[in-house]
């Protein structure tokens, strides 16, 4: 072929200049990773040279100068009349014939090649300066699915061209400082997938909001692919753990529509219905899932880089297949030395909630537009509250201070590009568009973990950033408390030693929100809304035990990967009776307490034969942590134990579910909150590998005081520094240190406290857990203190 055409075989990522980074990268997979089982199907391009003869023929440089000269970018109307303008004029232009020739001879190649008359393709823009690490032009061009034929071929190859004028683009390179003439679009021409019968989605070998590395997300979809990117479909979404290639977490998507192949309309696609069957089943398996993870490895490892990756299953085939893939733009040019926090000044009123994007907070009046013909409408400073959007509505998307949709999934676009402005944004909240009106006041909150917040009212909120490069490393070990598998992946880059403390509550609560006996009766359970509920909440399983185990499992993994290989220490469930009460299905089972805190609470718990079911539950979503996903940095914790043959019993019964002390290296570890667990502290130090210190419940038990009652509070007498905890904490790290026993704290006082901390590090205590906004501020007045004592 002449320098016309190239066929992927013919192309590497050095032939960037020539077809573009999505054609280079197409032609480098398919020529370099074939051999290690990646599948990419294989196509053409048309190349840059190419488009430079459509320009020169047609004489069309001249004219599209005169057309954008003047141009303002942030006047949308006057941006959308050139561009429609210079569109028109480049589909208008008489396509030359010699390169009309050699696009259809490269089509016979192919089809020749797939063993049909005319094979099905798809049709995609790549332009010459796209996917730059500094640069993502990813979704300014336009795609064409399941083109058939010369003449079909032939229309879509001239709208690529002229769509490297749409609106977006224009815009973009504007703003980029890209000079128009200095990018051309060269066309890739690629054997269609036939996703339409199966499923596809996309691919980061990193975390696309915090940048922890150590993950593969996978978003999929029923049909073709363009739904996800479009944020027409919720997708369901997976995370993989590189080291052990497992799945530690994934959600199911909606799933209401899909897109295939039309074979009577004009369009050569359309959205149908997906039944109720399907929307409540994963749109690949599992063993598809891990199959696609090890090629974004692959990938990965062969780019050397993080990457963003398209993917596709074919249905006749049963297929995976490899479409796209270019560097991640976001986080791999991000600098991890500046912990940036963001941190709302008080509370608000929740109006709905949504998947967030990027760990940001932005407030100001919402703007509600639904057609993107409206979008001069908008104003800069405003909160974009739509449907979803496309990237027609980019020009908009980078002046607002916040954006809500009522669909699309983390790697839709209006994720991918406020993700890239650095704009929060809620997606996938349902009914934003249903509950907001233009002109309300709102603040929208990424800074809570996964799960995104859109508050009523204007609320103050400050920014906090830290410097790591210099900070001193205490020689204590300062490890953190997380509650929410949301914040894990984020927390791990505040400088740390693991986690002394991952609680379970707040997984149980929000992710499972059941309780465990109401799961493990469900068929004769007598509360019939509850049923309801269960039934609603677990759709997908008949097993409704199971829901429980992988629920658990899940939230525990993600914290468990995002500190890996340091300690992980996960305290065994700790709701009080009137906790357990209000989790669904739970007053069944809960007896009233006069003072549950001091009541049917912790190891009590595990062994009584009325909760032992549930316990087993909890002790098998821990065995799959360890063993099946194979994050064996987990460590257990047994919380308020009262006694020594509490805790024997307790082992026990572990040990009968799999998790038994020694085995594949499991440390169980006490919690030191009881008086008791102090002055037999001998004697527990003999049954367990170390005490983690809580100091909440050990200043309530030392000094009588019901922690939830806030009067004596108030008068400072429930202080962690009253001088009887101290004495009582002091006697446990002398044990602790004549037994070879590790002594940690997890509780609130040194979170609280500077000085406590000090205090801590003088007795000579080995680990120090702290709530991960108190971190860098502590581990400073840590250090300041080993510096005194000479550590």
């Amino acid at each position: 072929m002449s320098n016309f055409i190239k066929f992927f075989n013919e192309l590497g990522i050095k032939d960037v200049p020539t077809v573009g980074g999505k054609n280079a990268s197409l032609g480098e997979m398919y020529r370099n990773l074939a051999g290690q089982g990646v599948k990419v199907p294989n196509g053409f391009a048309t190349t840059a040279a190419a488009y430079n003869y459509v320009l020169e023929q047609g004489g069309l440089r001249k004219e599209i100068e005169k057309i954008l000269k003047g141009l303002k970018t942030k006047d949308v109307l006057d941006l959308a009349r050139r561009g429609e303008k210079v569109r028109q004029t480049i589909l208008k232009v008489k396509f030359p014939e010699d390169l009309k020739k050699e696009i259809f001879a490269a089509y016979d190649q192919l089809s020749r090649e797939y063993k049909t008359k005319e094979v099905d393709v798809a049709v995609r823009s790549s332009a010459t300066a796209e996917d730059l690490p500094d640069a993502s032009f990813a979704g300014q061009q336009e795609t064409y699915l399941n083109i058939k034929g010369k003449e079909q071929l032939l229309v879509a190859v001239k709208k690529c061209i002229a769509s490297l004028f749409t609106n977006r683009a224009i815009s973009y390179r504007v703003d980029k400082g890209f000079d128009h003439f200095k990018i051309a679009l060269s066309v890739g021409v690629q054997k269609m997938v036939r996703s339409d019968l199966a499923a596809s989605g996309v691919m980061f070998t990193i975390d696309t909001e915090s940048g922890f590395s150590n993950v593969v997300l996978i978003n999929s979809i029923y049909g073709l692919g363009e739904n996800i990117v479009q944020g027409k479909v919720n997708p369901d979404e997976f995370f993989i753990f590189k080291p052990t290639k497992k799945i530690i977490s994934r959600s199911l998507g909606q799933k209401k529509i899909k897109m295939i192949y039309n074979t009577k309309g004009a369009k050569p696609t359309k959205d149908v219905p997906v039944s109720l069957n399907d929307q409540h089943k994963q749109s690949i398996t599992d063993d598809q899932v891990v199959k696609l993870a090890e090629w974004g490895m692959l990938i990965e490892k062969h780019y050397k880089r993080p990457m963003d990756i398209e993917w596709a299953l074919d249905g006749r085939e049963k297929q995976l297949y490899i479409i796209q893939a270019r560097p991640e733009t976001i986080h791999s040019v991000r600098d991890y030395s500046i912990i940036e926090e963001y941190k709302l000044g008080k509370a608000g009123k929740i109006i709905l909630t949504g998947q967030s994007v990027g760990n940001k907070i932005g407030a100001g009046e919402a703007n509600r537009i639904m057609d993107v013909k409206d979008i001069s409408k908008f104003k800069k400073g405003q909160v974009l509250v739509t449907d979803m959007t496309d990237p027609d509505w980019e020009p908009i998307m980078k002046i607002a201070s916040a954006i809500v949709t009522d669909k699309g999934g983390r790697t839709c676009h209006a994720a991918i590009v406020s993700r890239e402005l650095g704009i929060p944004c809620v997606v996938g909240t349902g009914t934003a568009s249903q509950k907001i009106k233009t002109g309300d006041k709102l603040t929208v909150s990424c800074a809570e973990g996964d799960k995104g917040y859109v508050y009523e009212g204007v609320l103050p909120f400050k920014v906090l950033k830290t410097d790591i490069k210099n900070l001193a490393k205490p020689k204590t070990k300062v490890m953190m408390n997380i509650g929410s598998p949301d914040i894990a992946f984020p927390t791990s880059f505040i400088p740390n030693e693991g986690v002394g403390l991952a609680r379970e509550e707040f997984i149980i609560n929000n992710a499972i929100k059941i309780h465990p006996l109401a799961l493990i009766n469900y068929p004769k359970l007598a509360d019939k809304k509850a049923k309801k509920e269960i039934e609603k909440i677990t759709l997908g399983y008949k097993d409704k035990k199971q829901f429980f185990i992988d629920k658990l499992a899940e939230g525990v993994a993600m914290i468990a990967a995002a500190y890996s290989p340091k300690d992980v220490i996960v305290r065994l469930s700790d709701f009080k009776s009137n906790e357990y009460a209000n989790l669904i299905g739970g007053r069944e089972y809960e007896p009233v307490e006069a003072n549950p805190m001091i009541g049917w609470r912790g190891a009590s718990r595990y062994y009584d034969p009325k909760y032992a079911p549930a316990f087993a539950l909890e002790c098998r979503a821990l065995k799959k942590v360890r063993d099946d996903m194979g994050l064996t940095n987990l460590k257990i914790m047994i919380p308020f134990c009262r006694t020594v043959d509490e805790g024997k019993k307790v082992k026990e019964i572990m040990a009968q579910n799999g998790l038994a002390q020694g085995k594949n290296g499991l440390e169980i570890y006490v919690m030191a909150e009881i008086p008791t667990n102090i002055l037999l502290a001998e004697e527990f130090a003999r049954e367990f590998d170390g005490f983690s210190i809580g100091s909440n419940d050990l200043t309530q038990l030392a000094l009588g005081i019901d922690r939830d009652a806030g009067q004596l509070k108030v008068a400072g007498v429930s202080n962690e520094k009253n001088e009887s905890v101290k004495l009582l904490i002091e006697k446990l790290i002398e044990v602790g240190k004549r037994t070879h026993t590790k002594v940690g704290i997890c509780g609130q006082a040194p979170s609280d406290f500077p000085d406590f901390a000090q205090f801590l590090v003088e007795l000579g205590i080995d680990s120090i857990s702290l709530n991960p906004d108190t971190v860098i501020k502590t581990s400073i007045a840590i250090a300041e203190k080993e510096k005194q004592l000479g550590k």
